[in-house]
């Protein structure tokens, strides 16, 4: 039977407020309050929060048969939290159901894994933190920050413990090969990859309401048909897109949400079933490893990251923030590190792209900034200051092998303390197991000395009455005897006197 696996991204940056030079080192919040309330309640109100009614709703009329998963950044939980909680308990709903599943990510919706390994995991692990802290769930399956994967990625994330990984169905990678089937990756065997199907993806992302385009109008009845004349032994399709496609991209006037909540009723008549990524990657075998020598993602054309690092002002940054990353998770500084969680956001480098015709407009839509080099001075002025607090922590004076040195003996003190103290706990526990057995063997030796004292005393008294009831007969014995022998000694005293005289 043929699947389709529906997968939906939440993120929103931190927006940076305007910051100029001259506030470096005198103003140490960089943030636009009013922006971030006002973006991410509008498209909550726009988007996020009819979508989730609707897929609700196709939960329910479906008798829980239409299955889909979400990927929410740790700073887009954040805004949430703060600006839109209704949105929270709405995907609580939505996981309750059995239905939805939630995918693991980086925290900051940042590019970690192209620079900083011990970073990315550790983002990660703060993610999945967060997503067990809201929701009760932990994601089983991984999806990398705008779908960036490479070989050298791919180790990574099943050391983490996952069972697969969401990305992109870039056609250079794949040349004749589709992506609707999964595949293994070639440098991490067990680790089984799902990628997007472009063609059909964004056919709703960016075509569902182009008046110009020869497929317009698209109906729910004419999408799933499509689907189901893919070849027989095209076992999923993997749809992936943003949230807010649905009533932001495509607003509710277009339709977009009676289209997608029709889906499940034309996907039941043509024989198409719904699957979330950790039943895809449960239930599909493999037909052969994959190998994607260099970083691919699902952005712009070209389906590589120079979305982000195709420029020299890019690459600066890029290289800037990260060079400090060793010495920010040093320090027990809870402000600085959620500074340094904000300004990973991937978002504040694809304000920075200089491309031109269709990927430039894209930028540009998305961008707050007026150009790319205003985004760049902006995010530096800020990184300065960022820089500059870190400094006070750990000098940039510290060699970088001075501080790895200092780095690896410290890790080493942890792991030996760690070590240690799982001894200690293991000793304080095998002391607790010796101390209520030993109790409880005193609690019964005690019990058993009780009665045997008992027994004793028992005994013991019994004796004297025993006596007491033997002692008459004693004593009348001896004088039923005496009496005899007294008459006998009379009787030879008189004879004896008889004879005297």
């Amino acid at each position: 039977m043929k699947a389709i696996c529906f997968y939906f991204q939440i993120h929103q940056p931190f927006r940076l407020k305007r910051y100029r030079f001259f506030d470096i080192g005198n103003d140490h919040y960089y943030y636009d309050d009013f922006a971030n309330d006002d973006i991410i309640t509008r498209i909550a109100q726009q988007s996020y929060i009819p979508a989730a009614q609707s897929l609700l709703k196709m939960i329910e009329e479906s008798n829980k048969k239409f299955r889909c998963a979400l990927s929410i950044s740790g700073v887009a939980l954040e805004q949430l939290e703060i600006y839109v909680p209704e949105m929270i308990d709405l995907i609580r709903q939505l996981v309750k159901t059995g239905c939805v599943e939630i995918l693991s990510e980086t925290y900051a919706h940042s590019l970690a894994s192209l620079a900083d390994p011990d970073e990315f995991e550790n983002q990660v692990k703060v993610h999945d933190a967060k997503v067990k802290e809201l929701f009760g769930v932990s994601p089983k399956v991984f999806r990398n920050t705008e779908l960036i994967y490479s070989d050298e990625i791919a180790p990574m994330v099943y050391s983490m413990g996952y069972k697969g990984i969401i990305t992109e169905g870039a056609k250079h990678v794949l040349g004749w090969k589709s992506p609707n089937y999964v595949y293994a990756a070639a440098s991490a065997p067990k680790l089984k990859m799902l990628l997007k199907n472009d063609k059909l993806s964004d056919d709703i992302t960016f075509r569902f309401s182009d008046t110009n385009w020869s497929e317009y109008p698209l109906t729910a009845d004419k999408y799933i048909g499509w689907i189901a004349d893919t070849p027989a032994e095209e076992q999923i399709v993997n749809l992936f897109m943003t949230l807010d496609t649905f009533g932001a991209m495509q607003n509710r006037e277009s339709g977009i949400f009676q289209f997608l909540e029709a889906l499940p009723r034309f996907a039941a008549e043509r024989g198409i079933e719904f699957i979330t990524p950790t039943e895809a990657v449960s239930k599909i075998k493999p037909v052969g490893e994959l190998s994607v020598p260099y970083p691919m993602s699902w952005a712009d054309e070209a389906r590589d990251t120079s979305a982000w690092l195709g420029n020299r002002l890019q690459k600066e940054a890029f290289e800037k923030l990260y060079s400090v990353s060793e010495r920010v998770r040093l320090c027990d500084d809870r402000r600085l590190k959620q500074d340094w969680y904000y300004l990973q956001a991937s978002d504040h480098l694809f304000y920075m792209s200089t491309k031109h015709m269709a990927d430039g407009v894209m930028h540009s839509i998305f961008s707050p900034y007026d150009s790319p080099y205003q985004a760049f001075t902006n995010y530096m002025n800020v990184l300065a200051d960022f820089i500059v607090r870190v400094e006070e922590q750990y000098p940039l004076s510290i060699e970088n092998e001075e501080l790895n040195s200092l780095l690896t003996t410290i890790r080493n003190q942890a792991r030996e303390i760690e070590t240690l103290n799982k001894e200690v706990s293991s000793m304080r526990l095998n002391l607790e197991h010796y101390n209520e057995e030993h109790a409880t063997r005193k609690a019964v030796a005690d019990k058993h000395a009780a009665e045997e004292a008992a027994e004793e005393t028992a005994a013991e008294e019994a004796k004297p009455k025993a006596k007491r009831a033997a002692k008459p007969k004693a004593e009348k014995a001896p004088k039923a005897e005496k009496a005899p022998k007294a008459k006998a000694t009379k009787k030879a005293k008189a004879e004896k006197k008889a004879e005297n005289e």
